[in-house]
């Protein structure tokens, strides 16, 4: 197993923290990214959000080729495992 990774940020006086650009681009964050913070006894976990794929709707331009719920979700799904979220 690795060892976790570290990284200090600062809290603005509105709570608000950068997440560093290696951070960001491991899980995949961009700009509208919704994240879950899981609190357990040995900290917290920052974690991208699962969502429904009908989220997305209107965001990216129509494909060439239709392609089903399934197979975005799926597309979403192999995405998340290779950045490392759940």
């Amino acid at each position: 197993m690795n060892k976790p990774a570290e990284r200090a940020v600062t809290v603005s006086s509105k709570g608000q923290v950068v997440i560093p650009a290696d951070v960001r681009k491991r899980l995949g964050l961009t700009q509208g990214s919704v994240l879950r913070f899981i609190l357990d006894d040995d900290g917290v976990r920052l974690l991208p959000a699962a969502g429904d794929i009908r989220r997305l709707k209107g965001r990216l331009p129509k494909p060439a080729k239709p392609v089903t719920l399934g197979e975005m979700s799926q597309a979403v799904a192999e995405r998340r495992a290779r950045v490392g979220g759940a």
